[in-house]
């Protein structure tokens, strides 16, 4: 059991939200960042929760099932709940981005965990 690995799965939330916001010439503040990347946050817990990834957080089965969580109700979230838009464009490059994030750390301990076996 490995839930530290959440802290991948945050900085790969806010890598997006600062590049995004860094992109577009958003302000840097904290205020800024934090209500960008709350609905993402919130959909990444409930993800984690639904996918009971403290269980075995490297699993790509369970990174799969967060990645559609943190997508899905993240869009979902920022909608209706805070109120920002989910233009297509802005859907498909956070869809873009957050696979490779969180299925990237993921991919890379799959490589990591075949190298030991085999060793």
């Amino acid at each position: 059991m490995k839930p530290w690995l959440l802290s991948y799965d945050v900085g790969s939330v806010l890598v997006f939200v600062v590049a995004g916001r860094a992109n577009h010439g958003a302000e840097e503040s904290a205020a800024g960042v934090l209500h960008t990347a709350g609905p993402f946050l919130i959909a990444l817990v409930v993800g984690w929760l639904l996918m009971r990834a403290w269980d075995d957080p490297a699993s790509l089965r369970v990174g799969a099932g967060v990645l559609a969580v943190t997508i899905g109700l993240g869009m979902t979230l920022r909608r209706f709940v805070f109120d920002d838009g989910i233009q297509l464009s802005f859907v498909l490059v956070a869809a873009a981005f957050l696979t490779l994030f969180l299925i990237g750390w993921r991919l890379g301990a799959a490589a990591g965990r075949r190298r030991t076996i085999e060793a």
